[in-house]
């Protein structure tokens, strides 16, 4: 209950740009739930990809297909789909171009906000410290034993920069992880979309 308290105080010490701060780490932390849900049932698994395109390079397109039908994520269900709606090695590769680019920008999005929260949480800090120290120095007008008021103040002012500089570190985090899911999914839809296409090729000529 203490720490509760006390984190209240220091909230109304740091000044009105504590507001934002706080706006934008209930936003970082709404995206990465939401990120984490999506991506958790988009993701058909590295495990997928490999047992898929071995089983395409053994010329079973067939049997690769049932597994990508049973499989559970967007990317197993776009393979399916491709071979499901497409006959051709070209109506295959425009189907997959198309729907993986929109598979893509699902992955994508959100993640730029996050960027955004990264850079200009610190900024609203040095704001919020800078508004601090003006108020602090301008006790030199008002006041004897100013310098110890200026320490006080300057040390209130601070806690907007540790604040933003948190939230910045917060979403940093939040951005890094996924941004390296997404990779690991694009190159697993990658990887089986060539895979598909090259058996594609290879029953064309037969």
């Amino acid at each position: 209950m203490q720490a509760i308290t006390d984190l209240i105080m220091y909230f109304h010490k740091g000044g009105l740009v504590m507001w934002p701060l706080l706006a934008c780490s209930i936003t970082v932390i709404a995206i990465a739930i939401e990120r984490f849900i999506y991506y958790k049932g988009a993701d058909s698994g590295a495990a997928f990809a490999a047992s898929y395109c071995a089983t395409v390079r053994g010329r079973d397109i067939a049997a690769a297909t049932e597994m990508a039908r049973k499989a559970d994520g967007a990317c197993a269900q776009l393979l399916a789909d491709a071979v499901d709606n497409s006959d051709s090695r070209e109506e295959v590769s425009a189907f997959l171009e198309s729907r993986a680019g929109i598979f893509m920008a699902t992955l994508r999005d959100k993640l730029d906000y996050l960027g955004i929260i990264v850079t200009m949480s610190p900024l609203l800090g040095l704001l919020g410290t800078i508004v601090g120290m003006i108020g602090a120095f301008s006790i030199f007008n008002v006041q004897e034993g100013a310098p110890l008021a200026i320490t006080g103040g300057i040390g209130e002012a601070l806690i907007a920069t540790a604040t933003g500089l948190c939230v910045a570190i917060m979403s940093l985090c939040a951005h890094s992880y996924f941004a390296h899911r997404m990779d690991n999914m694009i190159t697993d839809l990658e990887q089986c979309c060539s895979a598909l296409l090259e058996a594609k090729t290879r029953s064309a000529r037969s």
